[in-house]
């Protein structure tokens, strides 16, 4: 496994701004408040940093000069990885000597949080763009083309997917339900999580439809927050108090879109886990803990199924009765209560959390084994994960 450009990065510190709902607070000041944690969290001054990337929603200009950041190099478009993509720029930028020190974070607001490029003045709203790309998914054209120009939300394109596993395997909404159970449990040791409160199966089933199968409580939780990590280079690591070591990544470029794998419903999540376990020895045996994707409940399983956690159609009975994945369970997941209950921060949070509990530091719900973990973003045509060590 030798040249694995990403061994050569390390996440030397990491920091989380306030995450509130509605709050009005400025995205600059959001993105100010977790870099700055994050960089002094890696021990280095505003000086050190020569390197940042992000996905938004801060510009890159406006956070250099708040943070007093002069970087020589800079990171942040979609690419293979997902959302996660500015990540693992920034590891290959420090691996290969570009930058040795690089700030990455990712702001978003409930009003915003984007992944696309804001239409200019008179232009093409955002929401039709994303459609006119989910559109450009399907070549086939007939009822997948008219789907894709009016289904605005992933929601609706993620709903076919799980009644589609749930033809197959049948898979029941009250086995989604428990996921949704455990990561509200989570997030009742977060202080930070938008939802604390506990939830039951009748809440669960009861809940709000949004798209059959998904109801309010499949749905992840709008916020506004900022979550920063520091990318240094691996020599770096004898200069950190608590380095989190990179052992592999994996990415999808998304081949056949939303609806067009011949393995549907698979997603892109299949080759993102493929190439992660194709650049490591180590397997999903190993993994002590997971910090995986819910912008809802049924792209976890997704994940747990690309990630050999159980096998294809399993991941319904892998969770139910929330045993396996609580946190004293086979594998506990989305310890921080996840973006169904934490709040959605489009991946970055996962990051945030499994490098808190490699490190020790996850205080009431710190987990006792925390040697290796996975952490995933994105679902549908766009899939990137880690593999993490202590």
């Amino acid at each position: 496994m030798n040249g694995i450009i990403e061994r050569g990065a390390i996440i030397s510190g990491i920091g989380i701004s306030r995450i509130s709902r509605k709050s009005g607070i400025g995205g600059i000041d959001l993105t100010a408040e977790s870099s700055a944690l994050a960089i002094q969290d890696a021990g280095l001054t505003p000086g050190d940093i020569d390197g940042i990337a992000t996905m938004g929603e801060t510009p890159i200009p406006e956070a250099a000069a708040r943070l007093g950041v002069d970087p020589t190099w800079t990171g942040g478009a979609m690419g293979r990885w997902g959302l996660l993509s500015p990540v693992v720029s920034a590891f290959h930028a420090v691996s290969s000597g570009q930058a040795r020190h690089i700030l990455v974070y990712r702001t978003v607001n409930m009003v915003g949080g984007s992944v696309f490029p804001s239409a200019p003045e008179g232009g093409t709203p955002d929401r039709t763009v994303a459609a006119a790309r989910q559109e450009s998914d399907n070549p086939m054209g007939g009822i997948p083309r008219l789907l894709a120009a009016h289904a605005y939300s992933a929601a609706n394109w993620i709903a076919l997917h799980a009644r589609r596993h749930m033809a197959l395997y049948g898979t029941t909404k009250e086995q989604l339900g428990w996921l949704a159970i455990n990561s509200r449990k989570n997030a009742g040791l977060n202080p930070r999580a938008a939802l604390r409160d506990p939830i039951t199966m009748d809440d669960y089933m009861s809940a709000r439809m949004i798209s059959e199968p998904f109801g309010l409580l499949d749905c992840d939780v709008p916020v506004d927050g900022s979550v920063a990590c520091i990318v240094s280079s691996a020599d770096a690591a004898q200069d950190c108090d608590q380095p989190v070591r990179v052992e592999a990544c994996g990415g999808s470029p998304g081949l056949g879109g939303w609806d067009q794998r011949p393995d549907y419903p698979k997603m892109a999540a299949t080759d993102a886990a493929a190439e992660l376990w194709s650049r490591t020895s180590l397997t999903s045996g190993d993994v002590d803990f997971a910090e995986l994707y819910d912008g809802f409940t049924f792209l976890t399983f997704a994940w747990l199924e690309a990630l050999g956690f159980c096998g294809d159609g399993e991941a319904g009975p892998f969770v139910e009765g929330a045993t396996r994945i609580s946190r004293d369970g086979q594998l506990p997941l989305n310890t921080y209560g996840g973006q169904l209950s934490a709040g959605r921060m489009h991946g970055y949070w996962v990051l945030y959390e499994a490098c808190l509990q490699l490190r020790g530091e996850a205080a009431e719900r710190q987990i006792e084994k925390h040697e290796v973990a996975v952490v995933s973003n994105g679902g549908g045509p766009i899939a990137g994960c880690m593999l993490l060590t202590r």
